[in-house]
């Protein structure tokens, strides 16, 4: 299983079980995130790179995987994709580089994956 597969896989299935707990709160937070990246006065596009550059500089590495994962599905080329994270990069610092690392790698997979 690649790291695409294993992502999506384990996600998929926690978001079940805590779905299933029937919490409004829970279900609240993931109605209002939903919610938040639909089209709006800014397009998706926007948004998901928006939403990639700021987990970048939070430093968490399944919500820069989640958003990769919506560029990669919307149609952003690398070069945007790769713009986000220099932005992330700038405003976050070298503490941001591992995570950079590993959102190439999770970058790389998606595209290996559509080669297959």
């Amino acid at each position: 299983m690649d790291i695409v597969d294993e992502f999506n896989g384990y996600r998929g299935k926690m978001n079940e079980k805590i779905l299933a707990s029937d919490n409004k709160v829970i279900k609240r937070i993931f109605n209002l995130d939903t919610n938040a990246f639909s089209e709006g006065a800014l397009d998706v596009k926007t948004k998901e790179l928006l939403g990639l550059a700021c987990s970048m500089v939070l430093r968490c590495d399944d919500c820069v995987k989640y958003h990769i994962g919506k560029c990669y599905e919307i149609g952003l080329t690398k070069d945007e994709v790769y713009e986000a994270f220099a932005i992330a990069n700038l405003i976050g610092g070298t503490i941001v580089i591992p995570h950079l690392r590993r959102a190439v790698e999770f970058w790389e997979a998606l595209e290996a994956k559509s080669n297959d």
